[in-house]
């Protein structure tokens, strides 16, 4: 056999067979009847300008490869538009499946700096865009409030939202367990 090729194979202990299933059961019920066509990667806008293909993410999580799948940055390289599902042959829910897979992320700890970035924002703000100076000024000379009628300019309604983050875990899983004083 000539040098150039290389077999990987893949470690029965790197493999979770419950984890398709458990995917399936959270709401991406069609995934099981993925063909792996390619449709999806071919026309995934987000895989035109970076190295995320959607095939290899739903291959991997077919074979069960959580922890390759949950760790992955690929997996935030998603814009969830939807173009996979409408060109899907199959009709497989794949922008489902990988926000079902980021909530599994999540949950585990992973997520990339600049989304838990955006979500600490989220946390101290209500918003995950801040209203800086440049926003307010912005909004000033469209002839807009400079505060809008959002949680920025009402206490209550962010201190809603606050509990609403707690109820729900979301600080507890931005912030790591260091939250929980």
């Amino acid at each position: 056999m000539p040098d150039s090729i290389s077999r990987e194979t893949i470690d029965s202990d790197d493999i979770d067979p419950d984890f398709v299933d458990k995917i399936v059961e959270a709401g991406a019920d069609r995934l099981r009847t993925c063909i792996q066509c390619g449709t999806c990667s071919s026309v995934c806008p987000s895989g035109r300008r970076t190295a995320f293909r959607t095939r290899e993410l739903m291959r991997k999580a077919l074979l069960g490869l959580r922890n390759e799948v949950l760790s992955s940055p690929d997996l935030w390289l998603c814009a969830t538009c939807l173009t996979c599902l409408e060109r899907c042959p199959r009709q497989i829910k794949v922008t489902d499946a990988i926000i079902i897979m980021r909530n599994m992320a999540v949950a585990e700890g992973f997520m990339l700096p600049q989304h838990r970035k955006t979500s600490q924002k989220l946390l101290s703000t209500g918003h995950a865009v801040p209203l800086d100076k440049a926003n307010r000024t912005m909004r000033k000379e469209l002839g807009l409030k400079e505060v809008p009628p959002t949680v920025h300019s009402d206490e209550k309604a962010l201190a809603d939202v606050v509990e609403i983050m707690e109820r729900t875990g979301f600080r507890k899983l931005i912030e790591g367990e260091e939250s929980e004083e």
